[in-house]
C-alpha cells in the first residue's frame, strides 16, 4: 500500500480543516507547514501593500522560514495544501518545496479559496520539484464532503 502525506499551510484555519478531512479519508499522515514567524491578521491584510503577505508575494524570491520539518522519504504521494494568495501558492510553500528532494514522488496540490482557482500553483510546484510528478490538483472549498474527497482521492490513486 502506498503511503500518503498531507502537508499543508493554513493561515486562517480553512486549509487545515480540509487537510484534516483529506487525511481522514486517505488514512494519510498530516503535517502542518508552520512559519517560523506566525502570520497575524495585520500580516494578512491584502488591502495593505506593505503587509507581510503582500510584500512576500510581490517578491518571487521570498522564502519565509519554516519552523518544523518532516521526513518525506517514506511517502509515495504528497498532497500539498495551501490558501490561494495572488492566484498562486503562498511563498512559504515555495520554501517547503525547495527544502526536500521530491524525486520519484507524486505531488498533488490542493488549494482553498472562496472564488479563485488553483492558478499557476501546479506549474510553480513542478518547477520547484522538477524530479517529481506534479498533478494538476484542484481547489477544494471548506464545505467539501467526505464522499467528494474520497471520490477525488480514488480518481488519483487507483
Amino acid at each position: 500500500m502506498e503511503k500518503i502525506l498531507i502537508a499543508y499551510f493554513s493561515a486562517s484555519g480553512t486549509t487545515k480543516r480540509v487537510a484534516e478531512d483529506l487525511a481522514k479519508v486517505s488514512c494519510g499522515d498530516l503535517f502542518e507547514i508552520e512559519p517560523k514567524q506566525k502570520y497575524t491578521n495585520g500580516d494578512l491584510n491584502w488591502m495593505n501593500k506593505n503587509s507581510r503577505s503582500s510584500v512576500e508575494m510581490a517578491d518571487r524570491n521570498c522564502r519565509p522560514e519554516i519552523k518544523n520539518k518532516t521526513d518525506i522519504a517514506k511517502y509515495d504521494h504528497i498532497f500539498v495544501g495551501f490558501p490561494i494568495w495572488w492566484y498562486r501558492e503562498p511563498s512559504i510553500i515555495d520554501t517547503f518545496m525547495e527544502s526536500y528532494d521530491f524525486s520519484c514522488k507524486t505531488i498533488i496540490p490542493f488549494a482553498t479559496s472562496g472564488s479563485s482557482g488553483i492558478g499557476e500553483a501546479p506549474n510553480n510546484i513542478q518547477h520547484l520539484a522538477p524530479k517529481a510528478k506534479v498533478l494538476i490538483g484542484r481547489r477544494l472549498n471548506a464545505n467539501i464532503s467526505e464522499n467528494e474527497l474520497t471520490n477525488w482521492l480514488k480518481s488519483l490513486i487507483d
